[in-house]
């Protein structure tokens, strides 16, 4: 479509060879000076303008025609979170309605039907073991169906969850499993690795209603995540002080580790929570948005090109218009 700018010269020849014929008319009927006298002013140079922005914005429309292309910096939500859920048996109090698993999964299944299709979720869950239950995808679907999956378990193991959830993100971004964290599963590779950019923001939300009372230190986990640059939001359900529930007619005792969630989320420089209800989930989840960035990619300009060439077409008519009533 480049070749379409091989007309521009021949316009401009065309346009100077029309100013010949004015100018040789003018001297055959009539010099300039009476000319300028009946018109009662002097147009000079300015009769060329309108031309000139004629044959620029034709310059500039036959450019667009090529479907141009240019490297820019566009802004974008995406990259990779993983909603780690606790589903140790004390998950199963009803002090949340309908419990406290139910609870966060529709707060979560809610956060997921919002995301864009540039945000990949992974669900993982964790109770004496980590397991990944759905890798990270953009099927949304597939994603709320995995979610809905989750039962209550047994222990608490944060560290297990943790590890869980970066193989899983490790899984998908070609780095390496974390192995030597016994009782951490390392998800099966992929048949297909999708396309991920080194530098994809990945988020690890971490749910939990008890404190670790199993091996390995999750502090350790936390180092892990810092290191691989993946923040860990810590949401704690239920009491800091401890509290005695029934749970499938047993009586426990269950206590959120405040001091060992918050300094996961320093670590990793996330964000630390606390759910008293349903409601407090909501407004958490409302916080928590993947990053938006400006990645830098060719992308196709016409419409730029186009638009400038409309403008350009559209001064030189009406300055035309306006001085000389009529298109050059």
């Amino acid at each position: 479509m480049l070749w379409t700018l091989t007309a521009i010269p021949l316009l401009a020849l065309l346009y100077l060879r029309m100013q010949r014929r004015r100018h040789q008319l003018a001297l055959r009927y009539g010099s300039l000076g009476l000319v300028r006298q009946a018109s009662g002013r002097s147009v000079g140079a300015r009769r060329h303008i309108p031309a000139i922005l004629f044959l620029v914005g034709l310059t500039v429309l036959f450019i667009a025609l090529a479907r141009p292309q240019m490297v820019v910096g566009l802004p974008k939500v995406e990259g990779i979170v993983i909603l780690a859920f606790d589903v140790s048996g004390s998950m199963a109090a009803e002090d949340f309605e309908p419990n406290r698993l139910e609870a966060a999964k529709a707060v979560a299944i809610d956060f997921v039907s919002r995301q864009p299709s540039t945000v990949e979720i992974g669900v993982v869950a964790f109770s004496e073991s980590g397991l990944s239950v759905q890798i990270p995808s953009a099927d949304q679907a597939a994603v709320i169906e995995a979610i809905q999956r989750l039962k209550p378990e047994r222990g608490t193991s944060l560290a297990n969850g943790i590890v869980a959830s970066l193989n899983t993100i490790a899984n998908l971004t070609g780095q390496t499993p974390i192995t030597g964290f016994e009782g951490a599963q390392v998800p099966a590779p992929l048949n297909a690795t999708p396309e991920v950019s080194a530098d994809q923001s990945s988020v690890i939300v971490l749910l939990t209603d008890g404190e670790n009372n199993m091996d390995p230190d999750p502090l350790a986990a936390a180092e892990f995540a810092a290191e691989r640059g993946v923040r860990i939001h810590t949401i704690a359900i239920g009491s800091t002080e401890g509290i005695q529930l029934t749970v499938n007619g047993f009586t426990v005792f269950t206590q959120v580790d405040e001091a060992a969630l918050r300094q996961i989320a320093e670590i990793t420089e996330g964000t630390y929570f606390n759910a008293q209800d349903a409601e407090d989930l909501h407004e958490i989840y409302e916080s928590i948005e993947p990053r938006l960035r400006v990645e830098r990619e060719e992308t196709e300009v016409t419409a730029i090109f186009a638009g400038v060439s409309i403008l350009l077409l559209l001064a030189g008519g009406a300055l035309s218009l306006l001085w000389f009533s009529r298109v050059p």
